[in-house]
């Protein structure tokens, strides 16, 4: 059975996407402020991008993961450890509904709908990642009352203005790049949605 060159990961339109989602989850282990990071943006970049939704959420996650195993093994200790906590798959699920949230800007890619979606993603963020914060957190920190919650978020607001910022532009890095190799190479048009 012959499979459509959009649904093979080896097509130069996937590969290419592939290797910028892979590329910009691991500029995670270089040195940035707390938060400011392409978690978001890839999620979204192959929400919109990836023919096969499989590949959609299957390369940001992968993405991620090859990230976190990095960061792991440079920085070891406490981060190691993150691998065994709940807060860790919240993560993940944000990967993954942003990536949803990625889908319904396919064929419809503009700057102005990047820019939303970017906002929202960052907000979805903030909201599952400090909610498993609070849920699973490893030293008892927050009380597992309401008002522990309203802690754990308003502890988070000072990072949430970098998961907006590295968001936003790792959106614009990733959307830009790729709409201009698009429009130099034709072979990328037709693989991509």
């Amino acid at each position: 059975m012959n499979r459509p060159a959009s649904d093979t990961i080896f097509a130069p339109g996937p590969l290419v996407l592939a290797g910028m989602i892979v590329i910009a989850a691991l500029t995670r282990v270089l040195p940035h402020p707390p938060n400011f990071s392409p978690v978001e943006a890839v999620a979204l970049f192959g929400g919109a991008y990836f023919a096969s939704k499989r590949w959609a959420f299957a390369v940001p996650l992968l993405g991620m993961l090859l990230s976190d195993l990095a960061l792991a093994a440079i920085n070891g200790g406490l981060y190691a450890t993150w691998f065994g906590n709940g807060g860790i798959w919240l993560v993940y699920l944000c990967v993954a509904l942003t990536t949803a949230m990625g889908l319904g800007l396919r064929g419809r890619v503009s700057g102005a709908r990047v820019l939303g979606y970017s906002l929202m993603g960052s907000v979805l963020f903030f909201l599952v990642t400090n909610f498993g914060a609070w849920l699973f957190q490893p030293v008892p920190t927050y009380p597992m009352t309401a008002g522990g919650l309203a802690a754990a978020y308003i502890a988070g607001i000072p990072f949430f203005q970098w998961t907006v910022l590295g968001t936003l532009f790792y959106a614009a890095l990733l959307f830009g790049t790729f709409a201009l190799l698009r429009q130099r190479v034709p072979a990328l048009r037709a693989q991509t949605v």
